[in-house]
């Protein structure tokens, strides 16, 4: 199957259950989103847990109550089944997974798009920086930490982070590229000692697949919009629907739409 760079034809191919892999590497230079469902009477609480958390949660759409089409950065688009995988929970417990959310949709439910990491990617790849899982063809690794995000009355949660190996030398370059892209979680937010996030071992993600970790490489640390699906979890609201870890909504926003 050949994937499409259009984000348009990217969704089509979810709609249709043609695509129902992760999403780093496709529709290079356009925004892709995670995505939180959640009902109305929770929905303002969830917003200032983002307010409130900018660097993992850096909100780019919510709908309105009922209405699934993301109006502000891909009219026209459904996200009941524009995604290649949803997570639904119950009382904050993962029950199922699920390519298409329309058997459970709700009028009562509103969504949030959230900035993912894979939008400053392409400008990676622009400035000669590897990314090793785009390489290797895998999901990003990501990891719970030991830092705690700031909380609302509702939601707390662990600040969960993506890593990407980099050589020494190529630090400094990956701090200026992605601090650019403050809507899609900016410039790392750790550097080098997985342990001293709270993180074990880097060989075993919490969510995604371990990469190559070469001898003269560090592993370099963003913050990763996973970090609402563990607010979720704690959270044990009696519904909620998210993409599966790596699994994005493609925008039709440019990633230099999301510049400072």
């Amino acid at each position: 199957m050949s994937m499409s760079t259009l984000p348009s034809e990217i969704r089509q191919q979810c709609r249709t259950g043609e695509l129902k892999a992760p999403t780093p590497g496709l529709a290079l230079g356009y925004v892709q989103a995670n995505l939180v469902v959640l009902p109305y009477d929770l929905a303002f609480e969830f917003l200032l847990f983002c307010q409130r958390n900018p660097k993992p949660c850096p909100i780019l759409d919510v709908t309105e109550v009922g209405d699934p089409e993301p109006k502000l950065i891909a009219p026209g688009a459904d996200i009941r089944t524009d995604l290649p995988r949803y997570r639904i929970f119950r009382q904050g417990q993962l029950v199922e997974e699920t390519t298409d959310i329309r058997p459970f949709w709700r009028d009562d439910l509103v969504a949030f798009l959230i900035g993912c990491s894979f939008s400053f990617e392409n400008a990676m790849l622009n400035a000669g920086l590897p990314v090793r899982h785009i390489e290797e063809g895998k999901n990003v690794p990501m990891y719970k930490t030991n830092i705690k995000c700031v909380s609302s009355r509702t939601f707390s949660s662990p600040l969960v982070v993506s890593m990407r190996p980099l050589p020494a030398h190529h630090i400094v370059r990956s701090v200026e590229v992605t601090s650019r892209y403050y809507k899609a979680h900016g410039s790392p937010v750790h550097i080098g000692n997985p342990g001293g996030i709270g993180i074990e071992d880097l060989g075993s993600p919490d969510y995604g697949d371990m990469v190559t970790l070469r001898d003269n490489e560090v592993p370099v640390f963003w913050a990763c919009g996973v970090t609402t699906q563990t607010a979720i979890l704690q959270a044990k609201p009696e519904f909620a629907i998210t993409h599966a870890p790596g699994h994005m909504f493609v925008s039709d926003l440019k990633d230099e739409d999301l510049f400072i």
